[in-house]
């Protein structure tokens, strides 16, 4: 069973229920389908009911069961138009401005609806941007009060199943923080951590990479990830963690043994923590193009409630699993 499979049957001890406000997406109407039919958890979609039927129709998806919403005749849209009102009205918008929003963008909808209880999380990003999807989250959702940064992972689900834990690695942050501080790295790997161990259910081992292994480089990028090395280990010593390594030598045994001896984390690591956006997106693109492998994702940590980014170039079993992971994640 893989790290989705065993995810799905988690939740259906808890039922949820998900938003998927891109439902003019044929991807999106099968991830729906999909879902219902195995009853890990419900799903609201949300768009033009008219439109999203012709579209179910013409591809032979059966959307009958599935709950949506319509937001200009929901019952309630007003009601989610005053509250978002209310919420940004400090920002400087006006209601009519906040009607405009709510009722012509639906990933600002969905994104009410989960903040106002009428489901647990939402799932989006087949047809928008990464920024497109995160905004309304952290407009709305907000971040918990003990976290100072959201970040975003990418779950990892490797054929060649002895690296990592039984192949599965976690990667962040990949989505979000563009150039991370030091402080924010901390962040970023007490995140993923705990992520690691909600989803996979074993014990991270936390690997800070960069060029460099061990001050074999000498600049700023390194010694930024060395003083966030230094900061988690005097912070949470109770983690597995080590750094800085190189990619080779955190998980590859072979290599760690040469460059890494003493490390208790080199060629062991399972949650990889990159030293800034740009290697994280093409550290996690390389891995699941050339590799094979599934990524899950971008998945938001340290929101109060789940919402979750899919890549543009998703298929629809990928929205599958994206819905798997923010039920559980809205479990807990």
């Amino acid at each position: 069973m893989n790290i989705i499979e065993s995810i799905k049957e988690r939740v259906k001890k808890d039922i949820k229920t998900i938003v998927l406000p891109e439902a003019e997406d044929v991807r999106v109407l099968k991830a729906a389908r999909t879902t219902t039919d195995e009853g890990f958890s419900k799903v609201i979609l949300v768009g033009d009911k008219e439109k999203v039927s012709t579209i179910a129709q013409t591809n032979n998806i059966n959307i009958s069961d599935i709950e949506f919403i319509d937001p200009k005749i929901f019952s309630d849209t007003d009601k989610l138009i005053n509250e978002f009102y209310e919420l940004r009205k400090h920002k400087g918008i006006t209601l009519d401005d906040a009607k405009n929003i709510i009722m012509n963008n639906h990933l600002y909808f969905g994104c009410m609806l989960v903040k106002l209880g009428y489901a647990d999380g939402q799932v989006s990003g087949a047809i928008h941007s990464s920024s497109d999807t995160l905004r309304p989250a952290l407009q709305i959702i907000k971040t918990k009060e003990n976290i100072g940064n959201a970040s975003c992972f990418f779950l990892m689900d490797l054929n060649d199943k002895e690296f990592g834990s039984n192949g599965t690695f976690i990667y962040s942050d990949c989505g979000m923080i563009q150039n991370p501080t030091s402080e924010q790295l901390v962040d970023i790997a007490k995140a993923s951590a705990d992520t690691f161990k909600l989803l996979v259910e074993d014990e991270a081992r936390i690997a800070f990479l960069s060029h460099s292994t061990f001050g074999t480089s000498k600049c700023s990028d390194v010694e930024k990830v060395q003083h966030a090395v230094n900061m988690f280990k005097e912070k949470y010593s109770y983690y597995q963690a080590d750094g800085e390594l190189q990619f080779d030598a955190a998980v590859v045994p072979e290599v760690a043994k040469i460059k890494a001896p003493n490390s208790n984390v080199a060629g062991r690591a399972n949650v990889l923590i990159f030293p800034d956006l740009d290697a994280g997106n093409i550290g996690y693109k390389i891995t699941e193009r050339l590799a094979h492998a599934k990524a899950y994702g971008p998945i938001t940590q340290g929101l109060k409630k789940p919402v979750n980014d899919l890549s543009r170039g998703c298929n629809y079993l990928d929205i599958v699993g994206a819905i798997a992971i923010t039920a559980l994640q809205a479990q807990k």
